[in-house]
């Protein structure tokens, strides 16, 4: 096994950490000065080294640059100088191996990088290790009713208290191409959840993942330049991301319901890696006991089209969220090109290693004169012939409910509480939640 390092360290200590980890006793070899972190992850990718030990203050560092050094099969440590503003805390949250602070380099590396070599030893894998977002303090909550955008710094070291309880619930709202209703499913489940949850206290944030046509914040009226899963995407890129931080970029609506919006345009998509929502969906779990999340519909790997397979994936965000979801809900249309849209996209869904058993199924804007007199035990009879799905959530169409909900910027519940629609998917909502959970919930 190799035991060469990279070095990236800023500033006049490096003269000290390439002295200490040249020291014999350590065994160990720098292979290569790196002046920035474009020379680092070439020389990472070229096999050039087994750790590499870089300055927390390294342009352009940041949790997608850690992850290209993890999948070289690169471990890192990293250099924190707490008077530069860095801590521990945040540099762990960028995915580091290894933490050292810059005062005691010339010490602390050489142990810090045997260390990793033996880990490597053993069978370790870089980035293993990667710590969740720490949950969220009640009062801390309680004083981040509304986005504040300018305060998520600020923010970043306050303390958080766990709340008792296990982590939240992550559900992804996916659908095949044509408009089945993704959206509109995924925010009035999220709305019938808060609903539903009231009595408890425990909180529901819906997220717009969706880098194709993300559109939440127009249907709930609310500014789309406002800052959503790209702030929060960016706040986790730099270590910056916890369920507080996150707090700050999620109204809440009047019910109660948080709210991350998406991104404002379709090309603004590779603002929304892969390894910054990892962080994202541990920081959403810590906030609400519940995140419903809106995913756009395509599952193509389309960085294994290209020669660059560290490419920005344009499809990361959907692909992050389903690889994360406790369950995926799926949503099909009622009418016949829909559900062979539907019946592939499940075949699709299984090739991408999404189990039946974290699925549920939906088709939504059933109605008679798109499959028959009997709508329903149609549809249910055609996705068991031809998908072996035996549970199906039938959504009946309601067009002037959702029209009217679209024009006035509210939910089912709220514009039309007696439609069929929103009946049906306050059965859904209610489906989720255990017997008994919810005082008076029926």
């Amino acid at each position: 096994m190799s035991r060469g390092v990279l070095c990236a360290v800023r500033g006049a200590g490096e003269t000290d950490v390439v002295r200490g980890l040249g020291a014999p006793e350590h065994g160990v070899e720098v292979t290569r000065r790196c002046a920035d972190l474009a020379e680092l992850l070439a020389a990472a990718a070229a096999g050039l080294g087994t750790v590499a030990v870089l300055s927390a203050d390294l342009p352009g560092l940041d949790r997608e640059a850690v992850r290209h050094l993890h999948d070289s099969r690169v471990w890192v440590v990293v250099l924190v100088d707490v008077r530069g503003g860095w801590s521990g805390d945040r540099a762990r949250a960028l995915g580091a191996d290894a933490v050292v602070d810059a005062g005691g380099a010339e010490d602390e590396v050489p142990a810090a990088v045997v260390s990793l070599l033996a880990a490597a030893q053993d069978g370790g894998r870089p980035g293993a290790g990667a710590p969740a977002a720490a949950p969220v303090a009640p009062d801390v909550l309680a004083r981040l009713g509304g986005p504040a955008p300018d305060v998520v710094d600020r923010l970043a070291d306050v303390p958080p208290t766990a709340p008792p309880g296990s982590p939240g619930s992550l559900v992804a709202v996916w659908g095949p191409t044509g408009a089945p209703g993704r959206t509109t499913v995924a925010l009035n489940l999220a709305a019938e959840l808060t609903d539903l949850l009231r009595p408890t206290g425990e909180r529901v944030l819906l997220v717009d993942a969706d880098t194709y046509g993300g559109s939440v914040a127009q249907m709930l009226g609310l500014l789309d330049e406002a800052p959503g899963v790209a702030a929060a995407a960016r706040a986790a890129g730099t270590g910056r991301l916890d369920a507080a931080a996150l707090a700050t970029l999620t109204p809440v609506l009047e019910d109660g319901l948080r709210v991350l919006t998406g991104i404002s345009r379709p090309d603004r998509w590779p603002e929304v890696p892969a390894a910054s929502l990892e962080v994202v969906w541990s920081a959403a779990r810590a906030l609400a006991s519940w995140t419903v999340v809106d995913c756009g519909f395509s599952l193509e790997q389309d960085e294994l089209l290209s020669y660059d397979t560290r490419a920005p994936r344009r499809n990361a965000a959907t692909l992050s969220a389903l690889a994360e979801a406790d369950v995926v809900l799926v949503v099909g249309g009622g009418d016949p090109i829909s559900l062979q849209r539907l019946v592939r996209g499940l075949a699709e869904l299984s090739e991408h290693g999404v189990p039946d058993s974290r699925r549920r199924v939906v088709v939504n804007r059933v109605r008679a004169s798109a499959s028959g007199p009997r709508p329903a035990d149609a549809i249910r009879e055609a996705l068991h012939r031809y998908a072996g799905v035996t549970d199906v959530v039938v959504v009946p169409e309601d067009r002037a409910a959702y029209d009217g909900a679209v024009l006035r910027a509210a939910t089912l519940r709220e514009h039309a509480p007696a439609s069929p629609a929103r009946r049906a998917l306050q059965a859904l909502a209610a489906g989720f939640l255990p017997v008994g959970a919810v005082p008076g919930a029926h």
